[in-house]
């Protein structure tokens, strides 16, 4: 479900995006296939297509032999393609690709390579698509697409270091040069070793020392290896040779802001002192205030950024009016916000249902319950449908009963298998929150033996075998989540925190909950799990920094109150009151806030 892209979820939340489709092995490779239309698999090969192959094969490695001899070979060939193309047509994907290829290496035609390469990559044929795309990069040395290609399939196989001499083919001509390097992070980002890739483009940039998007580049590659000290330094490199280049600057704010908040504002300030138009860089200090809760400062940026927006070169009023309005939603101020909704629908923003679901989740804001259910409803039958109807079931459930909202999503027709999985895992979600544990954990047993099986499914799953008190198959569930998805954050978080709660098997919560940060710095939750399990091992010190931090981040009701129970135990009776209190100000129904307080306040 597509929530407001500042949202943050509970560790004990059930409500899961909409999933992507991933492909089953070569996720990278598949772009390919956006220009596969000329080499239909499905459709009839050509008369006129067959011979002019036919022609240059011939021509070009059998001019050595008899007239009989070639005219048999063309024969054989052409019964060859043939075959492979009536293959493609009956959906044998494999044999198709293994006789274009197998005519490929013996003609060293690189459009039958090309071929292969396409089919093998659409059938999910590794076997056959590593030296298909292979063959296609050696034989047509010219071509960006086989080069990409190539570098994108090493890539997924994880052969970082093999990549080199593709892309540095790539870089060497000059007319794609510059969009090359801006090009190159955007690939090599699916690399799991940064370090490596930042290595290896540091060496393809050493060529072109006066090129400001290789420097950006470098930079690039530095961030995401978290070394901001080079990335910096690159980052003042392209400065030097591209002035006022607005992309740099937003790479640039955000490397300081690893080092400082205050470091990115103040940067952001003194670049748009000196270039004025920089709306991309503006808004992005707006979105830091509110990041930083500087709400008012935040708010004198919009009427700039707007003005900026409609009379400058992007002409984009509808798109940023509503990125001014979810700025506007993140500090609150919820009336502005469906102002803001409400003034991009008159200037066209063609992603209209998007803003209904906005102006829905606003109106909720504002207890406006009647008003978001006008809003979900507008939302067209389309690929928007389904998030509305998910808002649409949580209105309902709220204002009038589970079953009802069960009901509704019930109701929601022509799902695929993920949509309906992430229907039930809102059904699941819906029927946890009104205490009804052990409906929602038979839903999900049943949902995981009777639809393909995802490891935000096996996640959901696990959090509701914990809450009827299944801990052995909590723990299977969340360990099989992990083996499918190793870079899960949130699994290893709610291992972790599960033997914290319980006060078991400490010194792996640590290491799990440490694990999950390692994914996903500085989020609030699992600096929350980090605190409590080092609270449960006794080390208050320790316990207190990582919850202080975690509150300081989001003031959460339940962070609340493991600061305030640890302060309590530290001999900070007044502090931990005092944060009690305002959280319960806050969040006045939240139980686990109220136990905690009621529990040490008697």
């Amino acid at each position: 479900m597509h929530t407001m892209i500042w949202h943050q979820k509970s560790k004990t939340s059930l409500n899961k995006p909409l999933l992507k489709k991933a492909s089953r092995i070569f996720p990278t490779v598949f772009w390919i296939f956006l220009s596969a239309t000329a080499l239909g698999v499905s459709g009839c090969a050509s008369k006129d297509h067959i011979k002019t192959v036919t022609a240059t094969a011939a021509a070009e490695n059998h001019s050595g032999l008899s007239a009989d001899n070639k005219n048999e070979l063309s024969a054989e060939f052409i019964y060859k393609y043939l075959v492979g193309e009536i293959a493609g047509q009956r959906g044998e994907i494999g044999m198709s690709g293994a006789i274009f290829y197998d005519l490929a290496k013996t003609e060293r035609d690189p459009r039958l390579a090309e071929r292969a390469a396409k089919i093998a990559a659409f059938g999910n044929v590794p076997s056959l698509a590593v030296p298909a795309i292979k063959l296609w990069a050696e034989l047509d040395t010219d071509s960006t697409e086989a080069q990409q290609a190539v570098t994108e399939m090493l890539i997924a196989t994880g052969k970082l270091n093999e990549t080199e001499p593709y892309l540095a083919k790539l870089l060497s001509k000059k007319e794609n040069r510059a969009s090359g390097f801006l090009y190159l992070n955007g690939v090599l980002g699916r690399s799991a070793d940064k370090t490596g890739v930042l290595r290896l483009v540091q060496s393809l940039a050493k060529p072109y020392p006066d090129l400001a998007e290789a420097q950006f580049a470098i930079a690039q590659a530095a961030w995401v290896a978290n070394q901001d000290a080079v990335a910096l330094k690159a980052l003042n490199n392209a400065e030097t040779l591209l002035p006022g280049w607005h992309l740099a600057a937003l790479l640039k704010g955000q490397v300081l802001y690893r080092k400082s908040p205050q470091a990115a504002l103040d940067f952001y300030r003194e670049f748009l002192n000196s270039y004025p138009d920089a709306n991309e860089v503006r808004i992005n200090l707006a979105k830091l205030l509110v990041n930083q809760k500087q709400y008012d400062a935040a708010k004198k940026e919009y009427p700039v950024i707007l003005d900026y927006a409609q009379n400058g070169a992007a002409k984009n009023s509808a798109e940023v009016t509503v990125i001014i309005g979810l700025l506007s939603f993140q500090s609150a101020d919820y009336l502005a916000a469906e102002n803001y909704f409400k003034h991009a629908l008159t200037l066209d923003f063609k992603e209209s249902d998007q803003l209904y679901i906005y102006l829905g989740q606003t109106a909720e804001k504002q207890n406006h319950d009647a008003d978001a259910i006008d809003w979900y409803n507008k939302v067209s039958a389309d690929s928007r449908h389904l998030e509305a109807q998910i808002s649409l079931a949580n209105v309902i459930a709220r204002t009038q009963s589970v079953d009802k909202a069960i009901e509704l999503l019930d109701a929601v027709e022509d799902l695929n298998a993920e949509q309906q999985i992430v229907v039930i895992q809102t059904q699941a979600a819906l029927l946890a929150k009104a205490k009804r544990n052990v409906d929602a954990f038979e839903l999900l047993d049943k949902t995981v033996k009777n639809l393909p099986n995802t490891p935000d499914l096996v996640y959901d799953y696990a959090l509701a075998a914990e809450r009827v008190q299944k801990f052995d198959l909590m723990e299977s569930e969340l360990r099989r989540a992990i083996a499918e998805k190793p870079d899960f954050a949130a699994a290893y978080n709610a291992l972790g925190y599960s033997f914290a709660d319980r006060n078991i098997r400490l010194n792996e919560a640590v290491k799990l909950i440490e694990k999950a940060l390692s994914f996903s710095p500085n989020d609030h939750y699992m600096l929350d799990s980090l605190g409590w399990a080092h609270y449960r091992k006794g080390n208050l010190n320790k316990a207190i920094k990582y919850l202080q931090q975690a509150y300081s981040i989001n003031p959460d009701p339940e962070i609340a109150a493991h600061l305030g129970e640890v302060l309590w135990q530290k001999g900070q009776y007044d502090q931990a009151k005092k944060i009690w209190a305002e959280a319960l100000s806050a969040h006045p129904d939240n139980e686990v806030l109220i136990s905690t307080a009621n529990k040490f306040k008697s």
